[in-house]
């Protein structure tokens, strides 16, 4: 499976110098977070790709305007395709802000997600806005990461951990790719493409697409 990531800035290959072929080979589209609805829109509309969101911490907006055709899978574990994608937006409170939180609400979140993770066995892929603590985060209040995030890594070794909220262009600190025990870690930053191996799930986790309600 090819999966699309962006997060943070919308990039102008994709949206202002569009080109069928450029999305023609993907299958999954994954934002996040801090990107214009109208651009998640335009992605879904023109890929034969589902485009899943959580939210960044400037994504106020999506509560008048959200992404048309998009799926949210802020606070949710979904599952595309065998593959289990647990989401949590957001970063780290420094003022007031929608989606804005401490350590302890972020865990507050974690837990209320405890009885698909048993369920679900855990997850493959943990999608967050910011990134984990002390793991390609920025020493500033506004860009460190959460120390839960990294404890999610330790307990169920995901394979992938897609974050953003860290821009590339803030210098070369930022990693694009980056490794955690058995987890690689992807900056989503404007785009990126990987090739996603399915792994082999029983049948109870199996099913395309489905997304377990909140």
């Amino acid at each position: 499976m090819r999966i699309l990531v962006i997060g943070d800035h919308e990039s102008k290959s994709l949206w202002d110098f569009y080109e069928p072929s450029k999305l023609e080979d993907i299958d999954l589209i994954i934002s996040c977070g801090d990107l214009s609805p109208r651009y998640l829109s335009f992605l879904v509309t023109m890929a034969h790709a589902p485009v899943l969101y959580i939210h960044g911490n400037h994504d106020d907006k999506y509560e008048m305007t959200p992404p048309e055709g998009c799926i949210c899978v802020d606070d949710d574990l979904y599952v595309y395709n065998g593959i289990r994608i647990l989401g949590l937006g957001g970063s780290m409170r420094y003022r007031y802000g929608t989606h804005q939180y401490t350590e302890k609400e972020m865990r507050t979140r974690i837990r209320k997600l405890w009885m698909k993770l048993i369920r679900y066995k855990g997850f493959d892929i943990l999608l967050t806005h910011s990134p984990a603590k002390d793991i390609n985060d920025g020493e500033d209040l506004p860009h460190q990461g959460f120390e839960c995030f990294r404890t999610l890594l330790e307990k169920y070794k995901p394979k992938y951990f897609i974050h953003g909220h860290v821009h590339m262009s803030y210098g070369r600190k930022y990693k694009r790719i980056d490794h955690y025990q058995d987890t690689v870690i992807i900056n989503g930053y404007d785009q990126y493409v990987f090739d996603y191996e399915n792994p082999d799930f029983s049948s109870d986790v199996s099913r395309a697409g489905t997304h377990m309600s909140k």
